[in-house]
């Protein structure tokens, strides 16, 4: 028997290695997707359709950042304000509790219709990330403090979770140069997150869009663009790298084992936007 040619050989070998190397990058793994916006809808704006056409044309479960249907929250909001545009969405969205949830009195119209524990607080897996999503309303569900009932279930599930990326989300914006501005309430929930090493957190409330440096480790955005309105900004708190305060649009983040990357993604006819890349720490 004939012994192949060393160049061909070679070649053969050559020719193995490459559909390996071809068939090793096209099953790699793609990133999950996360969308996030806060402050959507309202009879007397059309901005939440511009948002919920764009939510609709980008994959992944979206995490509304609070302050979903305007003005109170209630069955009639919901149906005439909300429903029209973002009803469709439903079945994506993994909410969070503003204050407009509550104006009349409970928030029992969208934890039903997200179908959310009482309590407003739960977690859940995008990809290999934990995610996060607290309520802010602490005048309702027994405080944020040190020791209060939503801060111990947020230290033990830290615990039972040791991701090596986190992203934690809720309404009232910990940091933010908007109207509302900054509120030291939140700072347990921080510097609990912080301690575990969270690599995100996201918040509304502010209508507007923000991105702050990494505060204690954490990269925070304010997402309150969902179509309400727009808030202007004042002057920018520490850390604040970008701000916008008239554009509808959502973050999209594209989560890796390892890292992130996020983008703001206006609404059609806006060109505002911000993009950027980093690892989990």
């Amino acid at each position: 028997m004939s012994r192949p040619r060393k160049g061909v050989l070679t070649a053969g070998l050559g020719v193995a290695a490459g559909l390996l190397l071809a068939a090793s990058v096209n099953t790699a793994p793609r990133p999950a997707t996360l969308i996030a916006v806060g402050d959507i809808a309202s009879c007397k704006s059309d901005g939440d359709e511009q948002t919920a056409a764009l939510a609709r044309t980008l994959p992944g479960p979206i995490a509304v950042l609070g302050d979903i249907a305007y003005e109170d929250g209630t069955a009639d909001d919901f149906t005439k304000c909300f429903d029209p545009s973002w009803g469709s969405l439903v079945p994506r969205i993994r909410a969070s509790l503003g204050n407009h949830e509550y104006s009349s009195g409970t928030a029992d119209v969208a934890i039903e219709r997200f179908r959310l524990p009482p309590s407003g607080w739960y977690s859940y897996s995008v990809g290999a990330w934990h995610v996060i999503a607290l309520n802010s309303n602490c005048s309702k569900i027994g405080g944020c403090e040190r020791g209060s009932p939503q801060w111990r279930w947020l230290q033990a599930d830290l615990a039972k979770h040791p991701n090596r990326c986190t992203l934690a989300y809720w309404h009232h914006a910990r940091f933010s140069s908007g109207a509302h501005g900054s509120s030291v309430t939140f700072a347990p929930f921080w510097d609990l997150l912080a301690r575990a090493k969270a690599d995100v957190v996201l918040q509304g409330h502010d209508h507007h869009y923000e991105r702050f440096a990494p505060l204690k480790g954490i990269r925070s955005f304010v997402v309150g663009t969902g179509g309400k309105s727009h808030y202007p900004t004042l002057l920018p708190r520490p850390g604040s790298v970008i701000r916008n305060a008239d554009t509808y649009g959502v973050l999209r983040l594209a989560l890796r084992p390892t890292g992130y990357d996020w983008k703001f993604v206006p609404v059609a006819g806006r060109s505002f936007t911000d993009a950027g890349t980093a690892r989990c720490r």
